[in-house]
């Protein structure tokens, strides 16, 4: 729009606003994006209107909107029509068929997995690349450390922007980046272009990582949104997995190049289907294409949505969306501490990418094909805690159902409480079981409690963070992703070279250890914490 608007007061309101506006509503969170004191949407009357009925008759999606007195920047106040979901509107994405959600929810799952099958599908090739290149192994090591790296940077200029451009653009448009750098690595002449298509790789890839748990919010209710989640919890840590395991064995057989051409046709295919079967899911976005869609076809210019309100400069841009990831990290205590808990769990992850080639090749002679083999405990667990997810999901409902309105986020953190101790037990005994002289069976099953607590953990605080930020999950995700990508990308280096994998693997223990007391502090705190924060969620379902 020409001119910012500000709200003055409300007029009146027509028909029932839907439970899936919940993440538009123009709240504190929203903080300087608007001229005036912001606008806490009432709630709308049930009761027919012929205003109501002469809009769907101009536009068959649209079921109802509200008078506003908006005035202009320039003092001018003027009557406008802020479009809104109706009841059972087929563009609002909480009113999509299950199997239209679930078509979503997979693909982006699959296009998550793949990022972060990328990140390590080539850690069995890095010997390989360090020949090839006549260079270090700890240079080569940096085609893994620059791509996490990327991988922390990317979400908070793209994590924020999809709450301001939508979802779908910013996903086709990074993924499509992704694609076309993954091709100078696979037919990379020196290790210069290597590592510098790497870090671009890193940071446009990305964003489905960071955005998934916003598009998330936007598809499910959250009754419904405990089984998408642990999918989406898991998918991070089964492409890590499976990336050693596969690629170990395509190294041995087609070379290193092939590692990167195994990350081209699988993303390729994404693509293909993300463009098909993804459509956008952020309302704020879809209700502004309506509004303007109204003005065009109507000539009326008094068709406004509460995105439309958004201020659009580069300045605000900066100051509002691409600082609010780095806000939320340095003043919510949530989203802090559960950065760093996700930063140890990431490190324990990316270490065992270095330990495993050193304990299983070198300390015990295994092939690269046999040492991926070794992680299948560690995605055995994995998939144990997914298969669990729809009976924890089932408790959290049964406990839900004992609230009226909207139940404390706290609940989320139940599963974490009890599953975060088998993450430090895995730890020790992979640390003190990896010695040469003893059997190969103790570090590689040492992976299996570890993988459950994975999940639970992940995913309880996923679920955790975005029921506490429904307005900027999106952010409050991209500050976790730069924290635990950052500690990621440092244990890669520092793993063998500071403390030897025994004693990396303690001090990681230790500290995953203390992490235990994170979850109980805000299961028993968490509410008051909320109450002083101007960026949590409160409002109701």
């Amino acid at each position: 729009m020409a001119q910012p608007l500000e709200i003055s007061h409300s007029n009146s309101v027509l028909h029932e606003r839907p439970a899936a506006f919940e993440s538009t509503s123009i709240t504190p969170q929203n903080e300087g994006l608007f001229t005036s004191e912001p606008l806490e949407v009432p709630v709308f009357a049930s009761a027919p209107s012929t205003n109501a009925k002469e809009v769907a008759t101009e536009e068959p999606h649209v079921c109802g909107y509200e008078l506003r007195d908006i005035t202009n920047a320039d003092g001018e106040v003027k009557l406008y029509k802020m479009v809104v979901f109706g009841p059972a509107d087929p563009e609002n994405p909480r009113n999509f068929s299950k199997t239209r959600k679930w078509v979503i929810t997979m693909t982006l799952s699959w296009v998550c997995f793949a990022v972060a099958f990328s990140s390590a599908v080539i850690t069995p090739g890095i010997l390989g690349v360090a020949e090839h290149f006549h260079t270090s192994e700890e240079v080569a090591l940096l085609t893994i450390t620059l791509f996490v790296v990327g991988f922390g940077i990317g979400p908070l200029v793209f994590g924020p922007l999809s709450e301001l451009y939508g979802r779908w653009i910013v996903y086709v448009a990074t993924f499509g980046v992704a694609i076309i750098f993954m091709v100078p690595c696979a037919v990379a002449k020196n290790i210069q272009t290597l590592l510098v298509c790497r870090a671009i790789d890193g940071i446009a890839i990305s964003v489905p990582v960071a955005n998934l748990g916003g598009s998330l919010a936007d598809l499910w209710h959250a009754d419904e949104r405990g089984v998408p989640m642990s999918i989406f919890s898991g998918a991070p840590f089964l492409g890590p997995i499976m990336g050693p395991l596969i690629g170990g064995f395509t190294y041995e057989n087609l070379g290193w190049r092939w590692l990167y051409y195994l990350q081209i046709i699988l993303a390729g295919f994404l693509y293909i289907c993300m463009v098909l079967f993804v459509p956008e899911t952020y309302a704020p976005v879809i209700l502004a294409r309506r509004a303007k869609r109204l003005r065009e076809s109507s000539g009326d210019n008094t068709y406004i949505a509460e995105h439309d309100l958004t201020r659009r400069s580069f300045k605000n841009i900066v100051q509002v969306y691409l600082a609010r990831p780095l806000r939320l990290l340095l003043t919510e205590p949530i989203v802090t501490l559960f950065s760093l808990y996700a930063a140890v769990l990431y490190g324990l992850l990316y270490m065992y990418f270095v330990a495993y080639p050193i304990v299983f090749q070198e300390g015990k002679g295994m092939s690269p094909g046999m040492t991926g083999l070794m992680f299948l405990p560690l995605m055995g667990g994995i998939v144990v805690g997914l298969v669990g997810s729809p009976f924890v999901n089932r408790h959290y409902l049964s406990l839900r159902a004992k609230y009226e309105g909207l139940p404390p986020p706290e609940l989320r953190l139940i599963p974490m409480i009890y599953g975060c101790w088998l993450i430090p037990m895995g730890v020790f005994i992979f640390a003190w079981s990896s010695y040469p002289r003893l059997s190969w069976a103790g570090p590689c099953f040492a992976g299996l409690p570890i993988g459950v607590g994975f999940v639970l953990v992940y995913n309880s605080f996923n679920n955790y963070i975005v029921d506490s930020y429904q307005h900027t999950a999106a952010s409050a995700l991209a500050a976790k992703t730069l924290i635990r990508s950052l500690w990621g990308a440092c244990t890669v280096l520092f793993t063998s070279q500071i403390l030897g994998y025994q004693w990396a693997s303690t001090l990681l223990g230790f500290i995953a250890l203390a992490c235990c007391l994170i979850p109980v502090g805000f299961y028993r705190y968490g509410a008051a914490i909320r109450k002083h924060s101007k960026y949590a969620y409160s409002g109701k379902e």
